[in-house]
């Protein structure tokens, strides 16, 4: 990279959504004096007989967990999407639109010990939560009205997750999302010009750069975007033009669990902190259209900027603009890259 665009103001452009985004390097100079969170460090035990996701434990909404040992799912309790459709489906007055929305909304709980998080959790437990969202993919995506299959995971209070126990959802919905349209625009238009994947070719750049990598193996690739908006925001890719995860083989499981570990550790030993972030799967809609220009990728949106304690907020201009960063996907990628594989617990 031009060294002038890691000292000064300049905007990047996103392929994937048309977004350009400013990046202001010369802003970390200047002092902090704003808001904290708190570091949150306490050990949790492998069983907390009050949490709703443990085993065995009733939840919120009334059922039983069962006994899981591994990997469990179950329909979300207090669900964003309903299955049915209500009484009113559509609304058309003037300026004022709207239509009903139905799915199913899932959750994953990723282990049954309670003190785990992916980072902390075995590659070959991991690769069974891989089994299992690939399943899911492919069972909801096959259901009738079910349109699109959103994969994430909220790591962490400061992400707003209500339940520290190790999980994430999965919501699947009659309707495809905004961002999913936005990246199936540009990954057709770009298909359709040079009949090749635009992630695909994207990739080849950066492994050929070597700048944004972070951890790579046969299968997969992460790295830090050239177009990142978040401080450490991050990208997993897999090298094989895959439109979907259900297109995955048991030894590419195994891989995409190995690099998640290795991005989850290097987050976690950046401020030896359990690293908050927001995670999610975008992958080809389920509405039986052909994709063959899509390109799964699974991306990482953590807040933390400074210090375990200090958040990147998005507001003012972020709000009113566009999207803003204050230090450049290079930097972010070489202080992750000095950090250790193995996790700062157990060092």
């Amino acid at each position: 990279m031009n060294t002038a665009f890691n000292n000064s103001p300049h905007r990047r452009y996103n392929i994937l959504t048309g977004e350009w985004i400013l990046v202001s390097p010369h802003r970390t100079k200047r002092p902090w004096q704003g808001k904290t969170e708190k570091n949150n460090q306490e050990k949790r035990e492998t069983y907390d007989p009050s949490c709703y996701l443990c085993p065995g434990n009733s939840r919120a909404g009334g059922e039983t967990n069962p006994d899981y040992k591994g990997v469990h799912s179950f329909e979300n309790d207090y669900p964003a999407l309903l299955r049915e459709e209500p009484g009113q489906s559509n609304l058309e007055d003037g300026l004022l639109k709207a239509e009903s929305e139905t799915g199913i909304c899932k959750v994953v709980c990723f282990s049954p010990d309670h003190s785990l998080t992916l980072p902390l959790m075995k590659v070959e437990d991991i690769t069974k939560v891989v089994g299992l969202w690939k399943k899911e993919y492919n069972e909801l995506g096959a259901t009738a009205g079910i349109n699109y299959v959103q994969i994430f995971e909220n790591k962490g209070a400061m992400m707003g997750c209500s339940n520290p126990h190790p999980h994430g959802q999965i919501w699947s919905q009659k309707s495809i999302p905004t961002e999913v349209l936005k990246k199936s625009k540009h990954f057709k238009d770009y298909w359709q010009k040079n009949k090749r994947s635009l992630l695909g070719d994207y990739l080849e750049q950066e492994l050929e750069l070597d700048e944004r990598i972070l951890a790579k193996n046969e299968h997969f690739v992460a790295l830090i975007p050239y177009w990142a908006v978040w401080p450490y925001e991050a990208m997993i890719v897999p090298r094989n033009h895959y439109q979907h995860i259900g297109q995955l083989n048991a030894e590419e499981e195994k891989a995409f669990a190995e690099i998640i570990k290795k991005l989850t550790t290097k987050y976690d030993n950046l401020f030896e902190t359990s690293f908050p972030y927001s995670s999610g799967i975008h992958q080809m809609p389920t509405n039986g259209e052909n994709y063959e220009e899509w390109h799964f990728h699974m991306s990482f949106y953590p807040p933390l900027l400074r210090s375990a304690t200090v958040k990147k907020f998005m507001v003012g201009y972020e709000m009113f603009a566009g999207p803003q960063r204050d230090i450049t996907a290079e930097q972010a990628a070489a202080n992750l890259n000095e950090l250790s594989d193995v996790h700062y617990l157990k060092q």
